[in-house]
């Protein structure tokens, strides 16, 4: 008798939706780890409490913390009424990049939840302590009460994009790169995503940005703000060693169609030059990832991340038109973006969701 399959998350009706599909909360987990923001953690813990407080007015802020004492010290530096939209999970964690390994939630054909529990190997194997964050979906799971999916492949949350209309957007420098899954080839990574996130169509863009470690994260790069719509960086400066990659992405997307097979609206987002550098800074970087594409949409407000520079201003004018709904709230992330991300790096949505009763 042949063994039984399990059927996925698309055989069973379910999609992952599109980051401006309502949500019911945001996750964040409290950054701590000096290693990754050299003298910089209390920089960033404000940062972290600018996001909170930004988001709380609008849904529920779920954050990871290692502790009671961590916990009193976050409700400590935050107003009453902000601390009683947070929901502390008390869950060590070695770093914070919860978008990728944190849930990657999903909802099903009458509104019920669910969430894919992919393999993260940090990054293509970087950095060996923090691939212990790789259970935290597993942990989570009896506080989140879905059905949990485990797909069997190493996948990173910032390196998948959807419009919630049958898109996937992604990078062949981080998917088809021989540190994630070296034994699939390109088409049966193709069929993980489409079984797994419910998409029919697969949109493939180049590299990402000089200076990123996670191998070309698309949340760097382009990002949907629409069905029909992609945001798109792009260096004006051809002597930039980010010229010719942002050039050859563009070029990509305005020749892509969607599931619908019409072309897409491409805007373009400028680049905020050169960050990094610090003589300072032990690991001696060069360049870091800073990208005003790594924005987070969530209910009524966008969080959007700058950097003290010129184009700041035409950035955020940029993602206003683009979400007229919604307030920007422009944060100042060149001390989180010393950790190798920014604001979408360290957030993961979730959904607002049917709950099933039993």
């Amino acid at each position: 008798m042949a063994e039984s399959r399990s059927q996925t998350p698309s055989e069973l009706g379910f999609r992952m939706p599109a980051e401006w599909h309502p949500h019911h909360a945001t996750w964040l987990t409290w950054p701590k780890d000096p290693e990754t923001w050299p003298d910089r953690v209390t920089l960033v813990e404000d940062i972290y409490l600018e996001m909170i407080a930004a988001l709380t007015p609008h849904e529920i802020v779920n954050l990871l913390v290692d502790d009671d004492e961590t916990e009193q010290k976050v409700r400590g530096r935050c107003s009453e009424g902000v601390a009683s939209r947070i929901h502390f999970h008390h869950i060590q964690t070695v770093d914070s990049w919860i978008r990728d390994y944190g849930p990657n939630f999903l909802v099903g054909p009458d509104g019920e939840g669910a969430f894919n529990d992919w393999i993260f190997n940090a990054w293509g194997n970087k950095y060996e302590v923090l691939k212990k964050d790789d259970s935290v979906p597993q942990r989570l799971e009896p506080f989140l009460k879905m059905k949990r999916f485990s797909p069997g492949i190493v996948m990173e949350g910032g390196s998948i994009e959807v419009n919630g209309a049958g898109c996937v957007l992604t990078t062949e420098q981080c998917l088809l790169n021989p540190n994630r899954n070296p034994d699939l080839s390109r088409e049966e990574i193709e069929q993980y995503l489409k079984d797994y996130l419910g998409v029919t169509k697969v949109l493939w863009l180049g590299e990402g940005i000089v200076g990123d470690d996670t191998d070309g994260h698309i949340d760097d790069i382009a990002r949907f703000t629409a069905s029909d719509v992609i945001v798109c960086a792009v260096e004006e400066d051809p002597a930039d060693a980010n010229y010719e990659i942002l050039q050859d992405n563009l070029k990509r997307l305005k020749s892509m169609t969607g599931a619908n097979g019409q072309p897409f609206e491409i805007v373009t987002l400028p680049m905020p030059g050169t960050v990094g550098g610090s003589s300072t800074d032990t690991r001696d970087l060069e360049r870091l990832p800073a990208s005003y594409a790594n924005f987070y949409i969530a209910n009524s407000v966008v969080l959007a991340p700058v950097f003290g520079h010129a184009n700041d201003e035409r950035a955020v004018d940029t993602l206003q038109r683009l979400f007229p709904t919604r307030q920007i709230v422009p944060i100042n992330c060149e001390p989180l973006v010393w950790g190798m991300g920014t604001i979408h790096c360290v957030t993961q949505q979730q959904p607002q969701i049917r709950v099933i009763r039993d």
